[in-house]
Order: C-alpha cells, then structure tokens, then sequence
C-alpha cells in the first residue's frame, strides 16, 4: 500500500507498485470523466465537443462522461457549455469563478466518482485515435496514471520551432533538477485513475499550468506507474497561452519543488514509466 501524507512530498517507494485490479467490464455509471478545461473558447467549444462526443460514442466501449470545467470565462463560453450539458446527455458543465487550468481540473476531478479520470484540451490538438490507447492501461489495471507525449518515438508533431524549442528545453530542465523519468510533462493529454487522484491532489499545490508537472513528479517519487503513449500533435496557431509567462511560471514551480524535496529528504530516483 502506498502512504503519502499531505503537507510533505512522497517518499521513494522501495518495491514495485503492485498491479492495480481490472475494471469490471459492465458498468451503468460513467468508467470515464474526461474534462475539458476552458478559458474563453466561444469559437472553438461547441464544435470540438461536439466532435469528442461523436469519437467517445462511436469508439469508447465503456460508459463515459464530458465535463466541461469553465474557469471564469469572461465571453459566451459559460453560456454554451450549459447549453451543451442540456442538449447531450453525456456532457455535464462546471463553471469556477476564478481562472486556472489545475485550478478547474483539481474541481472536476475531486467531484468526479468516475474510476478513470482525464483531460484533453479543447483545441484539441492531440489526435483523439489515441484516446483509447491513453486510458485503456488504467482500466486493465496496468498502470496509475497515462501521459501524451511528443517527445518519445512513434509520435507525429506539427508546431513552430520557437514552442518545439521551449518544449523540449522545459523537459530537458526537468530532467535535470528533478529527476523525472516522464518525457512530456506538458502534453494536454493526461488520465489517472480515482484512487491515485485522491492520495496526489491534496499535495499538489499549483492552481494554474505547472499542476501536470507536478501531479507527475509526486507520482513517480510515490512510485506509481506511468504510462506514455505517443500521440499525433498539431500545434493550435490560434492558442491564446501566453508562452512567457508560462515558462516563468514552470521555472518557478521547478525551483519551489526542488527546495522541498531537498528538504524533505526526498531523494530522486529512476521511476517506472511504461510506453
């Protein structure tokens, strides 16, 4: 069994983490809630989860949900997520009075009693044929959490040269000051299953884009497996992230969790991820 108190970072799991056990194979509630966090997306939400809920019903074999988190959008977005949680019966909406992508997700998932848990961004920019591959370990009982990646062998990725460059940067950065053993931390394309996702949120601390990074990492120093699956990737040129302010927020959360780990006593160590 694994132990993680909050208020202090995991300590080093000293055996393998047990295989988890399968889902049962009929369900009448929801196997999977897969969030997606919004921030002012008039244009690009209806369409898009529109499209995510004919791919889930034509191609997800288990029962599923799609909660729309609206995290204090300014324009329309509100008003058509509760229009959409209307009309289909699949998608329910959830609407936060304050702006944060981990902030939105930490909500939709502390509510959710679905066993798999996960997100996509609503551009979506990574190819929903990998949706399947992402969660199918975590309901087999393989793995505790599943990651997206760009960055490993067998993706396909179509972006400009400036964010390919700070991608790979960041996760080099990673991998020097926190010994992480993940490729892509910053991949819009993640699941985790309930029972991780309830021991991981209570010390995570970020509210905003640093959150993946930081669910992952206490992941691993609790020594739980993670899976990657490379996905098809096409870079949104419409984002509205905006990059420096992102990376400066990465870099400190990088440097605020090295001091704590340092000061826990916390040592890195290789983790297990699976691909």
């Amino acid at each position: 069994m694994i132990s993680i108190r909050p208020g202090r970072a995991a300590a080093p799991a000293q055996a393998p983490a047990p295989r988890r056990a399968p889902l049962p194979t009929h369900h009448d509630e929801p196997v999977l809630d897969l969030v997606v966090p919004v921030f002012n997306e008039e244009k690009d939400l209806e369409p898009n989860v529109r499209r995510l809920h004919t791919h889930l019903r034509d191609t997800f074999p288990y029962p599923f949900r799609i909660t729309i988190a609206d995290n204090a959008s300014t324009d329309g977005t509100a008003r058509i997520a509760a229009r959409l949680a209307l009309e289909i019966a699949e998608v329910t909406s959830l609407r936060l009075p304050v702006k944060g992508r981990g902030r939105a997700l930490r909500a939709a998932w502390s509510g959710s009693r679905a066993p798999v848990l996960a997100y996509l961004d609503v551009d979506l920019s990574t190819g929903l044929a990998a949706l399947l591959p992402l969660v199918a370990p975590l309901i087999s009982g393989h793995s505790d959490l599943a990651i997206g990646t760009r960055l490993a062998t067998g993706a396909r990725v179509v972006r400009g040269p400036k964010r390919e460059v700070i991608s790979r940067c960041y996760n080099t950065l990673l991998h020097w000051a926190l010994a992480v053993g993940f490729s892509d931390a910053q991949c819009g394309f993640k699941a985790v299953r309930r029972e991780a996702a309830e021991r991981l949120l209570p010390l995570v601390r970020d509210e905003e884009w640093f959150f993946d990074t930081e669910l992952l990492v206490l992941a691993e120093r609790a020594g739980l497996r993670i899976h990657e699956v490379p996905v098809d990737w096409v870079d949104d040129p419409d984002s509205s992230v905006d990059i420096l302010a992102t990376a400066l927020a990465d870099l400190r959360g990088i440097a605020r969790m090295r001091r704590t780990l340092a000061a826990t006593g916390t040592r890195a160590r290789r983790p297990r991820t699976t691909a």
